[in-house]
């Protein structure tokens, strides 16, 4: 049997999806561990996994629209928190010894580790915005991104010659989605494309349950981990396109408190929300969110129609994906206002087609296999992979 060790970022969302693939490889008896931000990670896995902290620090927040996104995301999380993890990295491998790597493409450290002890390594790929060259069309921005992964790939003590890009395993690049999300374009044969990962989380137990009224509509509200204060305008919005849509719909805010308004008296604020138990009891009837690919490929896998709002990053991408599937809707998340909001909910709700629609394409969504293929191709990996008897030493570790 085999060791696993996963470098995934402090984001929920890329956190989740390996939840299940972490079960099915133990269950298949194989061991498992992260590295990471334990305090982070410790809630999202539970208290039996095993975690090798690579320590907190606070992080520049992400902000802005379009390639002033793009800028923010390296320049304040992905650069300072690959030079950040590091040793700890090293450390971490060399006390777990894994047979492989899985890396998320935000954490380009992990990458460099497995070069560095020769290890084979595999491609987290967390949404679709890395899945390709999302930006071939703008030459000067690609060279930038490319100059800073050679920059953390010199500073690593790894060979020029042998630079790689750390984003892309050459033998394995995982994506917990799927066409119906990507679009159509083929992929090279290392590309496995296996769908949405659904696997019990941590239980909530200060949910209330018992607040979620009979016979209503019911919408979640979610903006993800990274909105922040850039969601607060958006979800007053939200507020009121809910209390536009009556009594007869009931919200889920999945938000913080303080980033909200006064509530109509039968919606719901939390501060995290059992997002996959409410969508496996049927308590869901749609999901307002801000078009993340794990948000929308959970809700399609349960046959629940979506109301984008996206804000950076991949999220168009996806929103615009979602809409031409006939599965959901998009609107523009800086300027959409309460009415138009409620117009789109009330159409996802109410127009079976989005409902039809949404079941089709979460079906073939859950056709890439799931944890199983992912598991599968996360094997080969090893099965395939060789190591030489000598890693490369790095001065700075």
């Amino acid at each position: 049997m085999s060791r696993f060790l996963l470098v995934v970022p402090p984001l929920t969302g890329h956190v989740n999806p390996t939840v299940g693939l972490a079960r099915e490889l133990v269950a298949r008896g194989h061991e498992v561990a992260w590295t990471g931000t334990e305090s982070v990670l410790r809630p999202l896995l539970g208290p039996d996994a095993r975690v090798f902290g690579t320590g907190t620090r606070a992080f520049r927040a992400q902000g802005g629209h379009g390639l002033a996104a793009v800028r923010s995301l390296w320049e304040g999380f992905i650069v300072p928190y690959a030079r950040f993890t590091a040793k700890a990295l090293d450390t971490a491998v060399r006390e777990f010894r894994p047979d492989a790597l899985l890396v998320d493409q935000h954490t380009p450290a992990g990458a460099l580790v497995a070069h560095r002890h020769r290890l084979p390594w595999g491609t987290l790929a967390p949404g679709a915005m890395e899945l390709g060259r999302p930006l071939r069309g703008l030459p000067q921005v690609e060279a930038w991104t490319t100059g800073l992964l050679q920059g953390l790939w010199r500073r690593a003590g790894l060979p020029e010659e042998e630079y790689a890009d750390p984003r892309f395993s050459p033998d394995l690049v995982l994506a917990f989605t799927g066409p119906a999300l990507t679009g159509p374009k083929p992929f090279p044969a290392e590309y496995a494309l296996v769908g949405p990962v659904l696997a019990d989380r941590p239980a909530d137990p200060a949910f209330p349950w018992d607040a979620l009224l009979p016979g209503r509509r019911r919408v979640l509200v979610t903006m993800g981990t990274l909105a922040g204060e850039l969601g607060a305008d958006f979800l007053a919005r939200a507020v009121r396109a809910v209390a536009l849509c009556g009594p007869e719909v009931q919200a889920v805010f999945a938000a913080p408190r303080e980033l909200l308004p006064e509530l109509p008296a039968h919606a719901l604020a939390v501060d995290r929300a059992p997002v996959l138990e409410l969508m496996g009891r049927g308590a869901l009837d749609a999901v307002l969110c801000h078009g993340g690919m794990n948000t929308v490929g959970e809700a399609l896998a349960h046959g629940l129609p979506v109301v984008a709002a996206p804000i950076r990053h991949d999220q168009p991408f996806v929103a615009a994906q979602l809409t031409a599937s006939g599965a959901g809707l998009r609107v523009p998340f800086a300027r959409v206002t309460p009415e138009r909001l409620a117009a789109r909910l009330h159409a996802v709700l109410t127009e079976p087609g989005y409902r039809r629609a949404a079941a089709r394409v979460g079906a073939e969504l859950l056709a890439g296999g799931g944890a199983v293929t992912a598991a599968d191709r996360v094997e080969a990996l090893v099965a395939n992979g060789a190591r030489p008897a000598e890693p490369t030493v790095n001065p700075l570790v």
